[in-house]
């Protein structure tokens, strides 16, 4: 059954509902947006098959825009909390980018109380410092576990995650050999460092902190050890070594595109200082000798057709032959 037109009105009132969820891709807040209640226009997408068509467009478009800019991404803004600085933390209402359960991205109001990219940052420069992913959590304001927790669920986190604790590592390591040596008294700085300062620690802790992140950082691979456990099985051992492997891979390859792309920002190159230049040509319409084709031949006879490699003339006489 065919549904009853809507008026001029309520067309204007469809546009404006189908722009804001096209910038929101989230219903909810459309409607907030808007100033009206969402079952206004849940009843007419019931109603109207076009309607609902074009809803779902809009969606699609705003999921195709958020996925293009980044993806998930928390909030930018936020308020001072409790033992933590600025910006930390969201206040409430807040807009980020979020992912729903069926994978579509939409436009959200954060909660108070959230996670803001200011504190990622904070977290991601405190470790470089530290290599201690506590101590760095707590100098951004949040548990440890919330920062272990994002690495798991966003890639882009992961990788920073790693980089930071690859520069804190290797800062640590170089300090905790200067201060072996004899004249080490004089390199006494080393522990208030500056970009960005190290905190003050014992040697014991220094060797810790470097025994607790060899294999994730050195050896690429986060969770100890490649030896086999004790009562495990074979298929069970033989599957995480090629887990391991495949994320090893996978790490060089992102080392490679990262290097890439500092190669091409820094050169306008995509080739890399130990690649070999690409083989100098000469102009392609200049070389000559590579046919035998005479380029100016004359014809036999002009006066005969050939057809599928024979004259017409002799296919003639092969066919008077054989009757």
């Amino acid at each position: 059954m065919a549904h009853r037109p809507f008026t001029r009105r309520q067309a204007l009132q469809n546009r404006a509902w189908l722009e804001a969820l096209r910038r929101t891709g989230n219903p909810r807040l459309a409607a907030r947006l808007l100033g009206v209640h969402r079952s206004t226009y849940t009843k007419r997408r019931a109603r109207c098959a076009a309607f609902a068509q074009d809803w779902d467009a809009a969606l699609a478009a705003a999921h195709a825009d958020f996925h293009r800019a980044g993806g998930p991404r928390p909030p930018e803004q936020g308020t001072v909390a409790r033992n933590c600085p600025p910006s930390h933390r969201t206040k409430g209402g807040e807009l980020h980018v979020a992912r729903t359960r069926g994978g579509r991205l939409q436009l959200r109001r954060a909660p108070a109380g959230w996670m803001t990219r200011q504190s990622e940052q904070a977290f991601f420069f405190a470790l470089s410092a530290t290599a201690n992913v506590r101590l760095a959590a707590a100098a951004a304001g949040f548990s440890h576990s919330a920062f272990y927790s994002r690495k798991r669920q966003r890639p882009y986190f992961a990788r920073e995650m790693r980089f930071s604790l690859t520069l804190g590592y290797d800062r640590i390591e170089e300090a905790a050999m200067a201060s072996a040596m004899p004249d080490s008294h004089a390199d006494d700085a080393w522990r208030h460092n500056d970009p960005p300062p190290i905190p003050p620690m014992t040697a014991d802790q220094a060797i810790q902190l470097l025994s607790l992140h060899r294999k994730g950082v050195r050896l690429g691979w986060e969770e100890p050890n490649r030896r086999r456990r004790r009562g495990e099985a074979a298929q069970a051992y033989r599957a995480r070594l090629i887990a391991m492997t495949a994320a090893e891979k996978d790490r060089e390859a992102e080392g490679a595109v990262l290097r890439r792309a500092a190669q091409y920002e820094k050169t306008g190159d995509w080739r890399l200082p130990e690649e070999p230049p690409p083989p100098e040509l000469p102009p392609l319409h200049l070389v000559t000798g590579w046919s035998k084709a005479q380029p100016v031949k004359a014809v036999h006879n002009p006066g005969l057709a050939l057809f599928g490699g024979w004259r017409l003339r002799d296919w003639e006489k092969r066919k008077a032959g054989k009757r």
